[in-house]
């Protein structure tokens, strides 16, 4: 049988792949921005004890004007960002990477289901089920009194 949900993620893994490496060589120019969010309590995921205390679960990163040592490997990337003036750096596993976008091309890709966005979604759905007093209207429809038949 074809695994064709294996096959998308790992090709959506090489489009961000290719766009690090992109960034690796050539930079950003001015616009150009990338957001990437990824589980923090990840095996494979390297980041200092003081992160994964303030996001425990997930975080996102921005790369855009300040970076250093971008490294794209075969199952990672690391890369040095300064949070509150401090250098940091952190590796990050492909497979811990739920999303990443650039907003000033209009494009992104989720390559998983967060627990966040699981939460939201159980959020949004209970409310739905929920009775509303709301009044539908439609069901109400006036009828044409001025009928000449």
């Amino acid at each position: 049988m074809i695994q064709y949900q294996q096959i998308l993620d790992k090709n959506m893994l090489n489009v961000l792949k290719d766009i690090l490496k992109n960034i690796r060589d050539n930079g950003l120019s001015k616009y150009n921005h990338l957001y990437i969010t990824f589980l923090t309590n990840h095996q494979k995921v390297v980041v200092p004890n003081w992160i994964k205390e303030k996001y425990d679960e997930e975080m996102t990163i921005v790369i855009q004007y300040e970076y250093y040592d971008l490294e794209v490997n075969k199952n990672n990337f690391s890369i040095t960002l300064s949070f509150s003036d401090i250098k940091t750096n952190l590796i990050i596993d492909y497979n811990s990477i739920i999303s990443f976008a650039d907003p000033s091309a209009n494009f992104g890709l989720i390559l998983k289901k967060s627990k966040l966005q699981k939460i939201s979604k159980k959020k949004l759905e209970d409310s739905k089920s929920k009775k509303d007093n709301i009044i539908n209207f439609s069901n109400y429809k006036k009828t044409n009194l001025n009928n000449s038949d």
